[in-house]
Formats: C-alpha cells, sequence, structure tokens
C-alpha cells in the first residue's frame, strides 16, 4: 500500500529574518546583526515538517509570479513536498513576512500575506487533490472560506481535519464543526476564550474550556508542555522535554508536522502528541535558518 498523504492548505511566505540583541520597543529604532532570507508561512513550513518526516507530503496553495514566489517553489521541491496546486498568480506578490529574533531566541512577525488571499476555495474539489490523503491540516493565515471548502471536502470523503488556529481570529460555527482536532498555543487560546494559561494545569484547564466546541484540543504551553482534552472528556498532559533553545522561531509548524504525520500514520493522541512534542523539543534547541 502507497504511504498514506498529508494534505496541506494554506500560506507561503518569504521571510526575512533578522537578528538583533533585543526586539525594539513602540517608537524605538534598534540595531541588528544580520539577516537573511528564509522560506516561511505556516502551510509551507507546516508541510515541509511533514516532509522531513518521511511521509508524503502535499500542498495547496498561491504564489505570486515574482522572485519570492520562484524561491518559495524551489523549496518546496527541494524538499520533497509535492507543490503541484501551487497556484501562480499574475499581477500579485507573494505574501511576505519580517520577523525580529531577539539574543533569547524569542521573535516578532509581521507578514504581508499577498497571494496567499487568492486561493481559490472552488480548486478544492479537485479529485487529484485528495488522491491518497489521510490527513488535512489548516492554519489562519488564508480566508477562512478557503478552509471551509478543504474541511468541508475532507469530511466528505471522511479525513480528519487539524486545525492551527494561528494567527488567532473569529471562527464561524459551521467551521468549528469540522474541525477534528484544534491545536493552539497559550495566547491563542486565550484569545479564544479561555483563562490565561502559565502551567500545565491550566493549559489543561483551557483545553477542556475549547474541547466545549471541537472534538479534541490541544493547548501547548511552551517550556511547559501541553495539555490535551476531548469532547469525550478524555484528557493528559505532557510536560515539556528540558532543552537549551536557541530559536522558537517556527517551534509550533515543528509540532505540527510530526503530530500529523504520528496521526497519519495511525497512531492515537497521546502517542502522536509525543512525538510531535520531541519534534519541536528538536527544532528549538538546533540552529536552523534559510
Amino acid at each position: 500500500m502507497p504511504d498514506p498523504v498529508i494534505l496541506v492548505v494554506g500560506s507561503l511566505h518569504y521571510d526575512i529574518m533578522v537578528e538583533s540583541s533585543t526586539l525594539p520597543r513602540k517608537d524605538e529604532t534598534a540595531v541588528g546583526s544580520r539577516w537573511y532570507p528564509k522560506f516561511g508561512g505556516k502551510g509551507g513550513n507546516q508541510a515541509v515538517s511533514c516532509a522531513k518526516q518521511g511521509v508524503p507530503s502535499r500542498m495547496v496553495g498561491a504564489v505570486g509570479q515574482d522572485d519570492f514566489g520562484r524561491f518559495l517553489l524551489e523549496k518546496l521541491a527541494s524538499a520533497g513536498v509535492d507543490s503541484r496546486f501551487v497556484a501562480q498568480v499574475a499581477g500579485v506578490g507573494s505574501g511576505m513576512s519580517v520577523a525580529i529574533m531577539d539574543a533569547a531566541g524569542d521573535y516578532a512577525a509581521t507578514i504581508v500575506s499577498g497571494a496567499n488571499l487568492q486561493i481559490a476555495p472552488e480548486s478544492l474539489t479537485d479529485p487529484a487533490i485528495w488522491d491518497g490523503v489521510a490527513i488535512l491540516v489548516l492554519q489562519n493565515e488564508v480566508h477562512e472560506a478557503v478552509n471551509m471548502a478543504a474541511a468541508q471536502e475532507a469530511r466528505r470523503r471522511g479525513i480528519p481535519t487539524l486545525l492551527n488556529a494561528a494567527p488567532c481570529r473569529a471562527l464561524s460555527s459551521d467551521f468549528k464543526a469540522l474541525v477534528d482536532i484544534l491545536v493552539v498555543n497559550a495566547v491563542e487560546a486565550e484569545m479564544m476564550g479561555s483563562d490565561p494559561v502559565c502551567c500545565l494545569h491550566s493549559a489543561a484547564d483551557a483545553a477542556h474550556h475549547l474541547a466545549a466546541e471541537f472534538e479534541a484540543v490541544i493547548v501547548t504551553a511552551g517550556g511547559q508542555g501541553l495539555a490535551v482534552w476531548t469532547a469525550q472528556d478524555e484528557t493528559f498532559q505532557l510536560p515539556a522535554e528540558k532543552v537549551q533553545v536557541v530559536s522558537s522561531h517556527g517551534a509550533g509548524d515543528a509540532f505540527i508536522g510530526a503530530l500529523a504525520y504520528s496521526l497519519a500514520g495511525g497512531n492515537g493522541l497521546k502517542q502522536a502528541c509525543q512525538t510531535a512534542a520531541h519534534a519541536a523539543a528538536l527544532h528549538v534547541s538546533s540552529p536552523h535558518q534559510a
């Protein structure tokens, strides 16, 4: 039997990374030490993360017909991601972001969506997109109409949908009903209505709160670990591995890619979370750039 395919529908960004001793405050001009381009976008990063796990990864997205777009397509290809369904849109620039990372490895970023807002929802009905797909992965860097179309098609085909609700935004009740697994970090959980998350106990409370509207919820709490709650009132917590953090940039995408890989392979949610947490720990403790 062929390996199961992970389908990622989402964003592609040309990231400009800036390193600085500190993050600038409002109205402050900080002096950085270096900058470099990096492949990015939550969709693209998660598709590449899946491919790094050795599982077939397929991407649906859009880029402009520009140098940034060519860079993004080349990076997808070199990572082994199936990019046949990434549209090249005329007359609009590719998505991009500028991220500033400080000496502690923390970062702040601003994105410009560009071509990512041109993904056609009707394109998600193409049967070739869904050939061999075991799980659908979504984020919030594209229009909800695109996510809705993808999730509806996945539900029609009996394929589970995993939503990484980042960046946080209001979600329609119709879309929430199509999400099988919600993954949010501490900030996103609070923005979606939970109490503040500061430890594993509060992460579990946040997951319980969100499980009123989702089948299964994973709340990640950085160096504390993660908590899971399902609509059937099944719950567990996983403390984080203790590692020396080099950079937290992209850790969430590494987590999602490994989580989807494990679930696509038929593992249960607890084992998949263990696999994903380990992948995130390796990611934050390793140097990584373009």
